[in-house]
């Protein structure tokens, strides 16, 4: 185990904050509640935003952008929706500062109040549903399917690193559509366009449910959501989308032309998912060792570590790694040769361990003349010899079978965590003994929840999709 990290059993809190901070992803600033993602952190993220903007693109959605400042009235117009937020917006209020007449500091200037104070943005459906009033005319307008990749602002007040921060990056579509089933196709589409993401290239199960009214987004009729379980025993959404009915149609009134030639408010959606994936990631996946990457997401899949005693044996080794990253990267498989000298292998060894590159090839003298390469795998921390000849062909198999491993051993994980009760009594028994587990409580009557949550102090995650309701619960600390 890592000396750097401290181990899961022991505070998996600090286990988690030494990944993110010792593997390079991100770091507190100088700004209450705001962080700093690291170059390494940024590329995972970059990553992610590629792969889900082309699933969005693919499923016909436009990427657009809208202000970061949104007029506090606005937030009036929808009242559900501003009560869901007010006691996290941070307000404008001044537009110019000054130095004080002492000159010694800079101060507001309060002769510069705004007219109106400025909300900076904690979602984005106040700003564009008035924008959408302009654009949206006639059924020929609809449907209105816009993507944003914008930052958010919500002051929270106790923050961590990626999971909850005052500021953090995701984005946000926005949609209209002239009838209500339409709008709930796309609510429910966009929710498995999650679900297939987090699979495919996060490894990582995910639950498909739909929340309570208690959990709901504000001004949403229903909130579709992804809740995947991490290494703690604790539930994290991933990801939600929202059907929002008329309500910020009509509150900003937007209207279209039917075919029929009546007038009608259109149907709307949202949809997001935030840079909370991230530290979803870390949770999945890692271990005492440090960062586990799933190969699809990986910055680099492949790293090359040569292993030498003077610079002829390294020219030696870079002339045959010249031709293996050529074959690779001819393949499509990201690799770095870390062929610097100021740095010894086992040093190298420990850093690419720690931020979870998932396969790891080391090469020697003794290597060249037996024609062979160590390959080291992060997900199973076991090590090979093969033949130099057949690097190429291994490689891309082998990265697609880590990626099928993360995601198995976290299906398993969750599987081994989950308990399923058909009555009251035995969940009240399960849920005093060991309530840091997933338990679905096969429940008809959706209306006993509140009464359930009073009575034992539990939240709802999520009714999951099947003939009976079955909502996965959560305890009021989030076990």
């Amino acid at each position: 185990m890592s000396k750097k990290i401290t181990s899961r059993e022991v505070d998996y809190s600090t286990w988690y904050n030494d990944i993110v901070q010792h593997a390079d992803l991100a770091e507190n600033s100088g700004v209450r509640g705001c962080m700093v993602i690291k170059p390494y952190g940024y590329a995972i993220w970059e990553k992610m935003q590629a792969e889900l903007d082309k699933k969005f693109k693919a499923t016909g959605h436009q990427n657009a952008y809208f202000p970061l400042f949104i007029p506090k009235s606005y937030f009036s117009k929808e009242a559900s929706h501003v009560d869901g937020f007010a006691k996290e917006c941070a307000v404008v209020t001044h537009y110019r500062l000054k130095t004080s007449d002492d000159g010694k500091e800079i101060v507001v200037d309060e002769s510069a109040k705004l007219e109106e104070e400025l909300i900076v943005r904690p979602t984005s459906e106040t700003i564009i549903w008035d924008t959408y009033r302009k654009w949206i005319q006639s059924y020929r307008d609809l449907p209105l399917l816009i993507n944003q990749w914008a930052n958010v602002v919500r002051w929270e007040m106790r923050t961590r690193l990626f999971l909850r921060t005052a500021e953090f990056l995701w984005q946000e579509g926005h949609t209209a559509h002239a009838t209500k089933d339409e709008a709930i196709e796309e609510t429910e589409k966009m929710i498995n366009v999650y679900a297939d993401f987090a699979q495919d290239f996060m490894a990582m199960p995910v639950i498909i449910g739909l929340k309570s009214e208690s959990e709901r987004f504000a001004g949403a009729l229903e909130t579709y959501c992804i809740e995947a379980l991490m290494q703690d025993g604790k539930a994290l959404q991933a990801g939600t989308s929202h059907f929002l009915g008329q309500n910020f149609a009509k509150a900003f009134d937007v209207k279209f032309q039917s075919k029929e030639g009546a007038l009608e408010h259109v149907w709307a959606t949202s949809w997001g998912v935030s840079t909370r994936l991230m530290g979803a990631l870390v949770m999945t996946h890692s271990d005492d060792h440090g960062l586990v990457l799933p190969p699809n997401l990986a910055p680099w899949q492949v790293v090359i570590v040569p292993i030498h005693r003077s610079d002829e044996q390294l020219e030696q080794i870079n002339k045959k790694v010249e031709d293996i990253m050529k074959t690779l990267r001819a393949q499509g498989v990201s690799v770095k040769y870390d062929n610097r000298t100021s740095h010894k292998p086992g040093w190298k060894f420990n850093e690419y361990e720690l931020k979870g590159v998932p396969l790891r090839i080391a090469i020697g003298p003794k290597d060249l003349e037996k024609g062979t390469v160590e390959l080291a795998r992060r997900d199973t921390l076991q090590k090979e010899f093969v033949s130099m000849n057949e690097v190429s062909n291994i490689v891309p198999s082998l990265l697609t079978e880590i990626q099928e491993h993360l995601y198995n051993k976290a299906l398993s994980y969750r599987n081994e965590h989950v308990t399923y009760v058909d009555d009251f009594d035995t969940f009240k028994e399960f849920y005093e003994k060991d309530y840091q587990k997933f338990v679905e409580y096969n429940i008809q009557d959706v209306e006993l929840v509140d009464a359930l949550e009073d009575k034992l102090a539990i939240t709802s995650f999520a009714f999951i999709f099947v003939e009976v309701p079955e909502p996965v619960w959560k305890t009021s600390t989030g076990k």
